[in-house]
């Protein structure tokens, strides 16, 4: 299994694709890919506006810190993120316009092309049991979010750090992540 380290030093502070704000780019491929085939990122959101639109791409979108946001789309009906962990998935091709509920929000953002990549993202409080099994082309991505972690007891995993998995071929051992808060991801190849 492959294995890599992810500090917060090396992630990459951005304007939104609309200039309307700010996102903190933690992994992408292709690496300074424009357009990526996948991206995971938390973005400041400081006031209600339009989100960037992503054609050809899905979202997942999890709040992280502040009381949350409404998103309203033109082709959906308003998905509500109330608090931490609260997440909505949806096309990157709708107009999406974000309210927010009492402040500030930072959150948690998985865009994956849809042709070639699918995603899960699941927000875990510290206590729960967390396990995963690597299949070969899965690429699994773990943000720690207060706490250490601790994977198999060997890797650890620093606060504001994130670690990529990605399984080797014939390879599927389980693996688990003990500790703090996280957000796991899973970004698998689209089946042709």
């Amino acid at each position: 299994m492959k294995l890599t380290s992810l500090p917060q030093a090396a992630y990459r502070r951005m304007r939104w694709k609309n200039g309307l704000g700010w996102t903190t780019e933690l992994a992408v491929h292709p690496a300074g890919g424009a357009p990526f085939d996948w991206r995971v990122s938390i973005a400041e959101v400081d006031s209600d506006c339009d989100f960037s639109p992503f054609p050809d791409h899905d979202r997942t979108l999890l709040v992280l810190d502040g009381e949350g946001m409404e998103l309203h789309f033109d082709q959906a009906a308003p998905s509500l993120l109330r608090g931490r962990g609260s997440a909505a998935t949806f096309s990157g091709d709708w107009s999406a316009r974000c309210r927010l509920l009492g402040g500030p929000t930072r959150d948690f953002n998985v865009i994956t092309r849809r042709a070639v990549y699918t995603h899960e993202a699941a927000f875990h409080r510290e206590g729960d049991a967390v396990a995963l099994l690597p299949a070969h082309g899965d690429l699994w991505l773990i943000h720690a979010l207060g706490g250490a972690l601790q994977l198999d007891g060997a890797q650890a995993i620093a606060p504001g750090d994130s670690l990529l998995l990605e399984a080797d071929a014939g390879e599927a051992r389980p693996v688990s992540v003990h500790g703090g808060d996280l957000v796991l991801v899973r970004v698998s190849r689209t089946e042709r």
